[in-house]
């Protein structure tokens, strides 16, 4: 995966790519303070292009500006604007987008209320992020030994930069032992989600995934939540066990990077059949019709180039 382009959105300006420069000085550099989004831009099934929940997205930018203390420097409709501006002058059909605001160069130290925030926007092809191999047959993840942030340690609701390190060494500690993606428990043992991504389980056809307790709120995860209940499926939003991940009929990942990804194996133990299992399928299909621009019904999720 390459991640050069032809531009970057920095501070309202297309810029270079190679000239998308900061100091090292930078604030977020030293203390995380930077909040973000990712973004997928699909190319559609009559041959237009259009950005997936992109009203959504902005909104969480925004929120996880106002979480941190350091909201945007314009407008929500501006960011959109960027966004769709990147894409198109990149030359991109389908991609990745990434926008990111950050504290910038000023006062040094943890308090540094008068720094200025500075807001930029990339693009740049991505596939599968947990590889099409897994899309199709599902992957095999493993209970991290790190916990997830609780609540009053960490902002969960917030995607800040500074958050991500809990990330980095949960998905490190499963790739080093030859799993694909890690899941994460709550500080009271109860699943919460992966390294970047909720987690669904499937038992009896009934689709259960965490609660907004310590997880970030998934768009993806939002999306689907939509889809089985649309489908006439029973939807539970509770909290679960260990023990009921690793007895579940079936498993799965949702995010805008992995989209919708099955699990066939936990910490050595199969999901079901270890194979992606009917209701997983389902949901699936629909999910990545909707993306490409084939159901109808869900075309207010997509805003077109």
């Amino acid at each position: 995966m390459s991640l050069k382009s032809e531009k970057i959105w920095l501070d309202g300006e297309m810029v270079p790519w190679e000239e998308a420069k900061v100091h090292v000085l930078t604030h977020a550099l030293h203390y995380g303070t930077g909040y973000f989004e990712g973004i997928r831009c699909y190319s559609l099934a009559d041959g237009r292009s259009a950005v997936f929940r992109l009203d959504e997205h902005v909104r969480r930018l925004f929120d996880s500006g106002q979480i941190l203390g350091f909201p945007p420097p314009c407008t929500a409709e501006k960011i959109k604007q960027a966004i769709l501006d990147t894409i198109r002058v990149n030359g991109l059909k389908e991609c990745y987008v990434r926008p990111l605001a950050f504290v910038g160069l000023g006062e040094m130290g943890l308090y540094a209320p008068d720094n200025p925030i500075h807001v930029m926007i990339a693009a740049w092809p991505w596939g599968a992020y947990l590889g099409d191999e897994g899309i199709k047959n599902g992957i095999r993840a493993k209970v991290s030994s790190y916990a997830r942030h609780h609540v009053n340690v960490m902002m969960t609701k917030s995607k800040v930069s500074g958050n991500y390190v809990n990330s980095v060494l949960a998905k490190s500690e499963v790739k080093k032992a030859g799993y694909d993606e890690a899941v994460m428990l709550d500080t009271e043992g109860y699943v919460a989600e992966a390294s970047g991504e909720n987690v669904f389980i499937v038992r009896e056809r009934r689709v259960k995934t965490t609660p907004f307790t310590s997880i970030l709120p998934g768009i993806t995860r939002d999306s689907v939540l939509t889809i089985a209940r649309d489908k006439g499926y029973e939807v539970q939003e509770e909290r679960f066990t260990r023990d009921e991940l690793y007895t579940a009929d079936e498993a799965f990942f949702t995010g805008t990077a992995a989209e919708l990804t099955p699990i066939r194996e936990v910490d050595n133990r199969k999901i079901g059949g270890g194979c992606p299992g009917p209701v997983t399928l389902d949901l699936q299909q629909t999910f990545f019709s909707i993306i490409k621009g084939k159901d109808k019904k869900y075309t207010r999720w997509l805003t077109y180039l």
